[in-house]
């Protein structure tokens, strides 16, 4: 038996459900019942019950007693005035299973901005502790004979009635629950069993590093849905705050180009914490109401799982504040993003000054444009993130607190290469489901050669079209060869924001490149410097192939089939898949889009005539009108 300290029973209810239901439907606290017992008297030493005021709900039935934090003030005062030290391990709080705790008391408290006290953060579950209990009894040759246990009580009462403890009938209905939890832990304690090693609910998410390889229990992983998409890890932990998430157990999922979806993999440390979470469906983050529901652990492994040592590295620093910076220029050096950090106002320390910046790179090596900034604690973070849209150079950068998983999720993709066989046009194997194809196209439509008649634009937004492009380059539009213009899309069929432009000669393109270099092009209300460089056809032409130099004989390849692409159908469709390019002066609608006025006389559908002659072919419509037609 324990010789000393001391236990409180600790009842709570809410407005709404209650048993295994307590606080799945979000609703507020009303009550709440402590009863304290000295465990070397086995004696009642204190007692009291509060009436809690909620603040959503305007029944005045439910306007009486105080703010939660007022209760916890007045309990936290009572219990030191009968000589209890509450912040000792010697004092532990028992509840009536996990609920009170994990699923009311602390969400709520930490909704409303609360500071509990520590010991609300360990606790014994009077279910679990009862069936520890009397199962071993029931197999101890010394035990008196008794009936066996429930493996699983169903209720207080359940419990009781094994023990042949009568419940309270006394006149207080509320607090009838409160003493017979009491009656049970006072019998377990004159039965001579502990209530040692006590549940802890953690309060602050650890950071960790999880591998592709690692094996992930899938029954400890939940997806939330409908997250504000500026929240971070610890958003999202103090949105499941009363369970216990596993460390590095929150990954945030990116959209294909790179952005937060509002959605989260969250992996628990325990298949009860996961279902717990489950339970949490449809509660809110503010006035958004967050989607909960099961995943496995492929799915956690494919967003949080790293494959680079340079991440497993970089992420080992043991930081506690992760920052990713958006919109650096592509030179960007360690020590200018020290210097944003370290100067003006409440100036902030990277943590190991030029090894805690991580600069993502393509497999190529060009920079694209974003970082990653270690701080050694939570208190950094305020200060870097107050550098938000603050200039390097002439850009301003956008700053976001990120994850571990968030860094091995950009780093993966920012080394993910196409790859593909050395091919003629005519005999290109078919891309693999789901991606683009690495195009061979005819030679007369992307130009070859050392002579510098080209440039290359780089920082384009996303949305940047055709028309945009030519905004941009002015008085140089007119000097843009016929079907000259060349958007660059990933292999996801994304904007890359990178252009090829065709000039006329190598005047022209120098002329561009000297002049409009690191001008703004303007987009809605978005301002983007863009880089211009002078180049060849040879540098284009390796860039929109994907990397596969085309045979060296004959110089001028057979133009083969002129295509079309819609993602997710890709070799499905009934026709070879090759890049689509417009002419310049450019059509009235994006180039992203299906368009040709002609129509086959016999199907009526748009058709396109392939380069090099040959018989119109018509453009099938997408299976569905979002799907755009992407040209490489």
């Amino acid at each position: 038996m324990v010789t000393g300290g001391w236990v409180c029973a600790l009842h709570v209810r809410t407005a709404g459900l209650g048993g295994v239901a307590l606080g799945s439907d979000e609703e507020e606290i009303v009550y709440l019942a402590y009863i304290v017992i000295d465990v070397f008297t086995n004696q009642i030493i204190g007692e009291r019950e509060y009436a809690v005021r909620p603040t959503r709900r305007p029944s005045e039935e439910l306007q009486t007693g105080q703010p939660l934090e007022v209760v916890v003030q007045q309990f936290d005062e009572f219990v030191r005035s009968i000589q209890v030290d509450p912040e000792s391990t010697l004092f532990r709080l028992v509840t009536d299973g996990q609920p009170p705790l994990r699923q009311c008391l602390h969400p709520e408290a930490c909704s409303k901005d609360i500071s509990l006290p520590s010991y609300y953060s360990r606790f014994h579950d009077l279910r679990k502790e009862y069936v520890k209990a009397y199962t071993l009894r029931a197999v101890t040759p010394r035990a008196q004979p008794a009936p066996p246990p429930p493996d699983n009580p169903g209720s207080l009462l359940d419990m009781l009635n094994y023990l042949g403890i009568t419940p309270y009938a006394g006149d207080s209905f509320y607090a009838a629950e409160v003493k017979d939890m009491a009656s049970i832990i006072q019998r377990i304690i004159a039965d001579g069993f502990r209530l040692d090693l006590p549940e802890t609910i953690d309060l602050v998410l650890e950071t960790g590093i999880c591998s592709k390889d690692d094996e992930i229990d899938g029954n400890c992983i939940v997806r939330a849905r409908g997250l504000p998409w500026q929240s971070s890890d610890q958003d999202i932990a103090k949105f499941f705050r009363g369970l216990n998430v596993a460390k590095g157990g929150v990954a945030l999922c990116l959209s294909p180009q790179g952005r937060r979806n509002g959605e989260a993999l969250v992996r628990f440390v325990s298949q009860e914490h996961r279902d717990m979470a489950l339970k949490r469906h449809k509660h809110h983050i503010g006035p958004r109401y967050i989607e909960v529901y099961r995943a496995n652990g492929d799915d956690f492994l494919s967003v949080a799982g790293g494959a680079t040592c340079e991440a497993a590295a970089f992420l080992s620093r043991g930081a506690q504040v992760i920052v990713r910076m958006r919109g650096l220029p592509y030179d960007a050096t360690p020590q200018q993003v020290l210097e944003f950090f370290s100067t003006g106002e409440d100036p902030v320390q990277v943590l190991d000054g030029a090894d805690g910046v991580l600069f993502v790179r393509r497999a190529d090596g060009r920079a694209t444009g974003d970082a990653f900034v270690l701080f050694a604690k939570e208190d950094d973070s305020p200060k870097a993130l107050s550098r938000h849209r603050k200039l390097i150079g002439a850009r301003y950068i956008e700053l976001f607190r990120s994850t571990t998983a968030e860094v091995q999720q950009v780093l993966n993709r920012s080394l993910e290469t196409r790859t593909s066989q050395a091919s003629t046009p005519s005999t290109a194997s078919a891309p693999a489901e789901g991606l683009l194809p690495v195009a061979l196209v005819p030679q007369h439509v992307i130009t070859s050669g050392t002579a510098k008649d080209c440039v290359r634009l780089r920082g384009l937004p996303y949305e940047a079209q055709v028309e945009h492009i030519l905004n941009f380059l002015d008085e140089f539009a007119k000097n843009i060869v016929v079907q000259g213009v060349h958007m660059v899309y990933n292999a996801q069929g994304h904007p890359s924001g990178e252009a090829f432009i065709q000039m006329d000669s190598e005047t022209s393109a120098f002329l561009c490149a000297q002049q409009k270099h690191h001008r703004y092009m303007t987009y809605g209300k978005k301002q983007r410097y863009i880089e211009v460089f002078q180049c060849s056809g040879d540098d284009m032409n390796m860039v929109l192939t994907g990397g596969v130099t085309p045979a060296s004989s004959p110089k001028v390849l057979s133009p083969g089939p002129l295509t079309y692409y819609y993602p997710t159908l890709g070799p499905s469709l009934p026709h070879p898949v090759l890049p689509l390019y417009w002419g310049y002066p450019t059509p009235p609608v994006s180039p992203a889009h299906y368009y040709h006025p002609p129509h086959h006389p016999q199907t009526m559908m748009p058709e396109v005539v392939p380069v090099g002659g040959g018989s119109p072919l018509p453009i099938p419509p997408p299976a569905c009108p979002e799907w755009p037609m992407f040209m490489v």
